[in-house]
Order: C-alpha cells, then structure tokens, then sequence
C-alpha cells in the first residue's frame, strides 16, 4: 500500500518584546512612515537575552500540541530549519529530542535561509512516502535580532524573531502534498549573507563579519523575476489552475516584494498570506507565522489549496503546494 504524507497541527510562537519603528527612530536615520512605505513592516518581536532559536523552537511545538491535542511520543524524526542555531553542534533539533524525551527520534537542522520550512516540510513529505519514517515535525525558527547590525538602517529594520512548527503524518487516503519544486543560485548568494568562519566568498571580500548583510535591490530584483516562474512551474506540475489556488503563502520579505511578485503571477494580492507587518522578515519561521496567523482568523479552510514559497539567503528555493487537511 502506498504511503502519504498528512499535515495534521501546527503551532507558533514569538517573543513577548516588540520593537516598533518608533524605536528605530532613536537608533537609526529612519521613521516609521519610511519603514512601513518601503517595507509593511509596523513591529517585530525580539528574543530576551538568554532567549534562544531552540527555545523559540520548542514553545512553538508546546502550542502546537495545545492547538490540537496530539500526542508526539512517537515522533521519529524532528527537522529544524534556521540559519541561527544556538551552537554549530548540537543541532536545536536535537536539543528537541531531549526536551520532548523522544529517546528513539531521529534530528537534524537544516540551512536553506528563508526557504528552510518549505525545504523542511518537502524532506519530511519524502521521508514519510518513501516508508523511512511515520510521523515526523518540522519546525522553523529564527532569533535573528542575534546576528543583526543595529547600526546598519537597511537591514536592522526589517529583521524579528519567531518560530512555527507543522506535524507531518503518514496518512493512506489523506495526502496533503500536491507538488513541489527546489533551487539555488549560488552565485548570487553575496547578496543575502552572515559570515562567520570565512569573511571571503568567490574572491571577494565580506563585510560585517558576524552580522546579516543584504544587497536589498538585489534581493528584490532576483525574487521578483525568479519567484513568479517558480509559482508557474508547482501549479503545473500539481495540475491546479490558478483560479482554484485558494491562498498563496510567500517568504515574508517585503510587503512591496510580495505584491509585485503576486501582480506578476496573476495572483490577486489579498490571497497572500504574510507575516512581516508585526513580526518583520524572521526568515525560515515567515511561512508558519503566516498560516498560523491565517487558521487563528478563520480564513483558511479544510481542503483549501496553499502554495508555499520560501526564498532568499543561497540563494535558494523551495516551494511545497498542498491541501490543507487540519
């Protein structure tokens, strides 16, 4: 008998602090009229001090499992996606493994940047079909005013912290996974980085060391052309025609970015689904915080067609079109 894969809950959780534009007023040369115009960003949280991705991570799985009552003792494997794990290793996903008690769970973290949740759920969708694992949470999590330079104005304002998380299921007459596609350009991956152990990427040498740094029109140009024909390619391979896509759920970037990319995919933009106007750009965790927000509002329904698109730092993407089966 062949072997699917169901969404069954999901969860989120942020940091209680908010930082508004009109902080940023006092650290930058900015306003907040110039930061919601350019952006559509009003707040964002901020993780405390001793407030880390891993603990985002595993308060985001603890409101899932109040959302919908389910039980995870026998969860065999957690995908954790970020780009700011606590340590290089142990992996947040296996610090998850021991606060879950899940002696027999398999764990790993992965790096996609922005594209790491839709990454997360596609590997948890083949490991699932393939027989290899049964019940499987994917999570992405971000404490990204960590490695933000708040004394650069172009990229301080856009960056919060946040986590999401999905149980994915094996399922034999309920697939939630309808298509899904997956990329990089490398080459363009000095537009949207953090550097760490080298500060020099195909011989050119990296600002900032220690911090995100981003060429936002760059960004912004690559996403704008890229985004629309990766949208193109997963709704034709799912078979689904664009006017039977009910929400379309993009990597929270940029407010402007979003409704250039939906104006260019003939997508009309209040079917988008986004999370950055209180929670800013918090990377791998923009996709979750989306939905999540969207199921606390009642507006997405059983059987609904959600088209995932996650993208940036790589640069890299991935996109996952499924039936919403909660």
């Amino acid at each position: 008998m062949k072997s699917y894969a169901k969404i069954t809950a999901q969860g989120a959780y942020v940091p209680s602090k908010i930082m508004n534009n009109q902080d940023f007023e006092q650290i930058v040369e900015t306003s907040d009229e110039w930061i919601q115009q350019r952006t559509g960003i009003i707040e964002r949280r901020i993780a405390a001090e001793d407030e880390y991705t891993s603990d985002l991570s595993y308060k985001a799985i603890l409101n899932l499992q109040d959302n919908y009552n389910v039980d995870l003792s026998d969860v065999d494997m957690i995908i954790n996606a970020t780009l700011t794990p606590d340590f290089k290793t142990p992996s947040v996903a296996s610090y998850i493994q021991a606060q879950l008690g899940l002696e027999h769970s398999g764990a790993l973290d992965i790096n996609a940047a922005c594209a790491g949740f839709t990454y997360g759920l596609n590997i948890a969708n083949g490991l699932i079909t393939s027989g290899q694992n049964k019940k499987i949470l994917v999570i992405g999590s971000e404490t990204l005013s960590k490695v933000t330079d708040y004394t650069d104005r172009n990229t301080c304002i856009l960056f919060g912290d946040g986590a999401g998380a999905f149980l994915v299921e094996y399922t034999e007459d309920e697939p939630s996974f309808i298509a899904s596609t997956f990329g990089s350009d490398g080459a363009k991956g000095k537009h949207l980085y953090c550097s760490e152990l080298s500060t020099e990427m195909f011989g050119e040498q990296l600002e900032n060391p220690g911090h995100v740094v981003q060429n936002g029109r760059g960004v912004y140009k690559w996403a704008v052309s890229s985004v629309p024909k990766i949208i193109e390619e997963t709704l034709h391979k799912g078979q689904i025609q664009l006017e039977d896509l009910d929400w379309f759920v993009p990597h929270s970037a940029n407010a402007r970015m979003i409704e250039s990319i939906s104006e260019r995919s003939n997508i009309n933009n209040d079917k988008a689904l986004m999370s950055l106007g209180y929670y800013g750009n918090t990377s791998s965790a923009t996709i979750p915080l989306s939905i999540n927000k969207a199921v606390t509002e009642n507006k997405i329904k059983k059987d609904d067609h959600l088209l995932l698109v996650g993208f940036g730092g790589g640069l890299t993407y991935s996109s996952s079109l499924i039936k919403w089966t909660i």
